[in-house]
């Protein structure tokens, strides 16, 4: 039926006899003859060796035209058509059914098409009560690579379906038919009802030119327009297809995924548009889809760029401020851990204590919230920067690991980790990048990250993935041929599974306040003051934040709430710019800096005396 028509008797089961007996296979056929009247072309399509109007027939889903002048064209074979009819009468196949209201019932109830501004159809509703459901169609019409009209069945709703993640090339727009504007009952002499005052009629606004313009205004189709729609009519036109709905755009245009099937499997159709060239991704609708899909179709893209296939054609890559770096592996003691997405590392291969020895290495394609600056009001730390930080610490500090290195990247200092261009290379630094792995992970880490093969040397926990997992880091968005991790598939799949399980920066919870009075920035008497409650234990728990020298130090005491500097009674190391301060200084942050150690003996001197053991 027409839109806003109704179904002859047996219509729809006679259009889907013809369907599923020839959509998607080859047949021959040739033109018999011609109706320049109504520009169409009548011929006998062959399906293998079999006349397709005979087994048409045959089932009792269509009647032989009659012949002679107001029949049209005689028919060939007409005989063996009226035959192959009447036998399909007297066995009452398809529309010869003679069962009491078998035709009645044959007549589709269309609901009104939810196509077009005038349909009120509740596009917003269906998405929330159909959202991830997988609803059975046929598509009716492809309007473009990317968007099509289906069916809906059983309820046979006529819905428009724009493909999720990807938006393919336009088909254009053509000029509406010319229409006449008839003259208005009761004119004379071009005038209305009589009115004979002179008066022109008021001119057009600047919007109504525009509209009548563009309305009228043929616009040809893309580059590849065509073949993106060729490519989707030959897959899904026709075909029995699923619908998975996942939500709608702010124009209450539905946004779903279409798989339809290829011999025992069911294709992505938005990514076979991508994979050959034919779409581009689309950020906002492809945030609808699963983190596996959304990097499916991100990697088909990539790869497409690449191999430069039709869209692409011609594509040159972005100039970025990242650079590969390669065959760069090396395994060391982690001795410092900066922030939650950088860590200083000792490397094995260089001489113990040195302090070439150390390799700072910032964890690839993720960003930990900023920890501000203490001495500044302004520039406090963001939400879970402590948490992350003290996360790592607790992981990483004085563990062996394996550090792939990956990338580099230029970046402003005044902004962070923002880049810059290339050609502006003052107030700049280069930040190396790469993925560090924990050889000997603790069982409570192995659920919050994917598995890995333990084979060999292999490492089983990117740190990363697991800072992530916790809802500590977020993934830093890079744009595309920009350098990022080798494992950036596995991050996103970690950062989705913490944003569902509302874990750390994701959750609306706040994480518990702790304050920390910074005794070496404040007065000596406020100093003084702390004494006494540093002096009621013998022992106390402590950190060590810096290293000033081999032997004097910063200590956080969280019990206490405080942060003092402090020195290791009866020694002295050597002192900036002497013989072995240096090495002195490298050998204790190897041993000590940022562990849990134990600190006794507090005296009441300019500075702090203690002894201190490594727990």
């Amino acid at each position: 039926a027409r839109r806003g028509g109704v179904d002859e008797p047996f219509a729809w089961e006679s259009r889907e006899y013809l369907r599923k007996l020839c959509v998607g296979k080859e047949v021959t056929f040739r033109v018999d003859y011609t109706a320049p009247n109504i520009g169409r072309e009548f011929g006998t399509v062959y399906l293998g060796d079999k006349n397709v109007a005979y087994l048409v027939v045959a089932a009792g889903w269509a009647r032989v035209k009659e012949q002679g002048p107001k029949g049209g064209e005689p028919l060939p074979n007409v005989s063996e058509l009226l035959r192959l009819e009447e036998v399909a009468k007297q066995q009452g196949l398809g529309r010869w059914s003679k069962e009491p209201g078998a035709a009645e019932d044959s007549i589709r109830d269309l609901p009104p098409s939810a196509i077009g501004e005038l349909s009120g159809f509740d596009a917003k509703g269906f998405a929330v009560a159909n959202k991830g459901k997988s609803l059975e169609a046929i598509v009716e019409q492809v309007r473009d690579g990317s968007t099509i009209r289906v069916y809906l069945l059983p309820s046979f709703q006529f819905v428009q379906i724009y493909v999720a993640g990807v938006q393919a090339p336009s088909m254009g727009r053509r000029p509406p038919n010319p229409t006449v504007v008839a003259e208005p009952e009761g004119t004379t002499n071009g005038t209305t009802n009589g009115d004979d005052s002179g008066e022109a009629p008021a001119p057009l606004t600047t919007a109504q030119r525009l509209a009548a313009s563009t309305a009228s205004t043929e616009v040809p189709p893309d580059r590849f327009g065509r073949e993106a729609k060729h490519f989707t009519e030959t897959r899904v036109l026709n075909r029995d297809v699923r619908i998975v709905v996942e939500g709608t755009d702010s124009f209450s245009n539905i946004i779903g995924s279409v798989y339809y099937p290829d011999g025992d499997t069911a294709k992505d159709l938005s990514l076979e548009l991508v994979e050959n060239g034919l779409a581009k991704y689309v950020e906002w609708s492809a945030n609808m889809l699963d983190v596996e899909v959304k990097i499916k179709l991100k990697n088909a893209e990539l790869q497409a760029k690449k191999e430069q296939l039709r869209i692409w054609t011609g594509f040159k890559p972005p100039v970025t401020n990242s650079k590969p770096i390669h065959d760069q592996k090396f395994t060391g003691k982690v001795v410092e851990v900066v922030s939650g997405d950088c860590i200083i590392v000792a490397d094995d291969a260089a001489p113990y204590g040195s302090p070439s020895a150390e390799r700072r290495v910032n964890l690839s394609s993720i960003r930990a919230p900023k920890l501000g600056n203490p001495r500044r009001e302004d520039n406090k730390p963001d939400k879970f920067a402590r948490e992350s930080k003290e996360f790592l610490r607790t992981r990483l500090i004085g563990k062996q690991v394996t550090v792939e290195m990956e990338y580099s990247r230029r970046i402003s200092t005044m902004d962070g980790q923002n880049a810059v261009p290339v050609m502006n290379s003052a107030d700049t630094r280069v930040l190396d990048y790469g993925s560090v792995f924990l050889g000997s992970p603790s069982p409570a880490d192995g659920d919050d990250t994917s598995s890995a093969p333990s084979t060999g040397t292999q490492p089983k926990i990117n740190v990363a993935e697991l800072l992530l997992s916790r809802g500590f880091a977020e993934i830093s968005k890079h744009r595309d041929y920009e350098e990022r991790s080798h494992y950036f598939d596995a991050l996103l799949a970690a950062h989705s599974r913490a944003e569902k399980a509302k874990k750390g920066i994701h959750s609306d919870k706040l994480p518990p306040v702790m304050h920390i009075t910074d005794l070496t920035m404040v007065n000596s008497k406020k100093a003084k003051d702390f004494l006494p409650f540093l002096q009621r234990n013998r022992r106390h728990t402590a950190v060590v934040e810096y290293v000033f020298s081999g032997h004097r130090f910063k200590l956080t005491i969280p019990k206490e709430t405080c942060s003092i500097a402090f020195s290791l009674s009866g020694v002295r190391c050597p002192g900036k710019d002497e013989p072995y301060s240096s090495e002195a200084i490298a050998l204790m942050r190897r041993m000590i800096l940022q562990r849990d150690v134990e600190v006794w003996r507090l005296l009441p001197l300019c500075f702090v005396h203690i002894s201190i053991f490594n727990i």
